[in-house]
């Protein structure tokens, strides 16, 4: 794998940058675990962070990469297609810098924001300013998907506020004893037990900090790779051959799928063309035929089935007679993760018209066939989750008193109490990981502050308005700015490169 000294240069700033966005994320972020733990005297500041770093560590190594693609998966198909060009990288450079400054920013000022706010705005920007520039302003946004990821930032913080409330006035119901409900005397530890749920808590929204916000670094680090060095990394050179066997049957079964009447049938029922296509299709008592064999008439044009067929067909010819990764050319690796990244777009587009007539096991067989071919093109190598995994532990030991004092101090009126603490984290640590398993990207800052001030909230302890304001504010501006901020310097870039 031979790549020119200034692509190595520019391969290392951009790991570099990559790595500085994780940090900024660690130490910025850190305060949502050991907030808590710090304030009741669970556990010394200096024990706390450290914790939380190797915590966050083995969650970025152990939770998977579901979350890393849904961020990709924002991006427009036609800039991930083209990722190993100047607009490619262009893009990449300038949604990194913009989540950096606003993330360094916030954290300077001492304000909780989001990362993921953050990264998400800087996407969006990206991608709208790449539909700006080829004439058609907004069509290069996977929409559906920013939809989803929106809803999830959206509604995360005040189900923490929500949640968190709940659990307090429950905990205080369950739990008699008054010392847990008032903020500690001094340096006094709380009780064992609710010592130990406190450095529970924090173990856990450590970990589901790492398996959550690592990964989008994750998916910052393998679009790099795949743009500046595609020979190596454009499809997964690590899959075995039993592996690439049956992901090299994908597309028949997929192909399957679109040659069954009831499928077209379905398809054709969306078309203004309806009810003559239904009386020259066959009937239900009528053998189940090939779409080849159908009256012309019922198969009119349809630019989504076409592509589709026509893309499954290049995947079987580029698969044919190969056994193993090693047998395709760095030409024939692209080819390979292009077409495999239109025809899941393609297949996005008409699911909703055909999921509901299929049967459970066609179903099936469509999304594992669909999830094969994606494991080739959606992975990340070991070396790539523990550099991301180093580069939060570290930066989450470091930086992170600016924003612990915010959380401990300045959002209720009075000391955060044992109680508080442990349905703030309690709520935080099953929100986000919960999250992890649908592969959604949450605030962990929001949910957490959202958390504390609920609990706040609910013990009638007062909320310092110009703090609460002050979070209010970062949380609705943001995605704005990040988005803007990332769209001028795509632009800005696109003049130079």
């Amino acid at each position: 794998m031979d790549i020119s000294i200034g692509t190595f240069v520019f391969l290392f700033a951009a790991l570099g940058i990559a790595l500085g966005f994780e940090a900024v994320n660690g130490f910025h972020d850190t305060a949502n675990a050991v907030a808590t733990v710090i304030y009741t005297k669970s556990l010394r500041p200096y024990v706390a962070v450290i914790w939380s770093g190797l915590w966050n560590f083995l969650g970025v190594m152990i939770g998977g990469i579901a979350v890393a693609f849904s961020i990709v998966h924002l991006l427009p198909v036609d800039l991930l297609v083209h990722i190993n060009t100047s607009a490619g990288m262009a893009m990449v450079m300038a949604l990194l810098l913009a989540a950096i400054v606003w993330n360094f920013g916030t954290w300077y000022m001492g304000i909780p924001a989001s990362s993921s706010h953050t990264l998400i705005g800087a996407i969006i920007g990206v991608g709208l300013a790449n539909s700006w520039l080829l004439g058609h302003f907004g069509a290069g946004v996977n929409w559906r998907k920013a939809g989803e990821v929106g809803l999830s930032l959206l509604l995360s913080p005040l189900i923490g506020f929500a949640l968190a409330a709940a659990c307090l006035i429950l905990f205080k119901r369950l739990v008699k004893n008054p010392k847990l409900h008032m903020p500690p005397p001094g340096d006094v530890p709380p009780p064992w037990w609710v010592r130990g749920l406190l450095v529970l808590t924090c173990t856990g929204v450590s970990f589901a900090h790492g398996s959550n916000d690592g990964q989008k670094g994750i998916g910052l680090i393998m679009l790099i790779l795949i743009g500046l060095v595609p020979a190596g990394f454009a499809i997964n050179s690590a899959e075995t051959g039993e592996e690439f066997k049956r992901m090299a049957q994908a597309p028949a079964r997929i192909e399957a799928v679109f040659e069954d009447p009831e499928v077209v049938r379905a398809l054709a029922a969306t078309r203004p063309e309806t009810d003559i296509l239904l009386a020259q299709a066959p009937q239900e008592d009528s053998p189940k035929n090939a779409v080849s064999d159908l009256p012309s008439s019922y198969q009119l044009p349809d630019v989504d089935v076409d592509t589709v067929r026509e893309l499954v067909g290049g995947l079987q010819g580029l698969l044919h007679g190969k056994a193993s990764t090693a047998d395709f050319s760095p030409s024939e690796k692209w080819t390979w993760r292009t077409t495999t990244l239109t025809l899941e777009q393609s297949l996005n587009k008409l699911q909703d018209r055909i999921l509901p007539v299929l049967s459970e096991q066609t179903r099936t067989v469509l999304t594992t066939s669909r999830a094969e071919l994606r494991g080739t093109i959606e992975y990340a190598p070991r070396w790539v989750m523990l550099s991301v995994a180093l580069a939060l532990g570290v930066g989450t030991m470091v930086g992170w008193k600016r924003i612990v004092v915010t959380i401990g101090e300045k959002i209720g009126k009075t000391h955060l109490t044992y109680s508080q603490g442990a349905s703030s984290e309690l709520v935080a640590m099953s929100t986000i990981g919960m999250a992890d398993v649908l592969g959604l990207p949450v605030s962990t800052t929001h949910v957490l502050s959202s958390g504390v001030a609920g609990s706040m909230a609910a013990n009638k302890s007062g909320l310092q308005m110009s703090t609460i304001r002050s979070i209010a504010l970062a949380w609705v501006l943001t995605l704005p700015v990040s988005l803007i901020l990332a769209a001028v310097l795509f632009l800005v870039f696109r003049q130079f490169v």
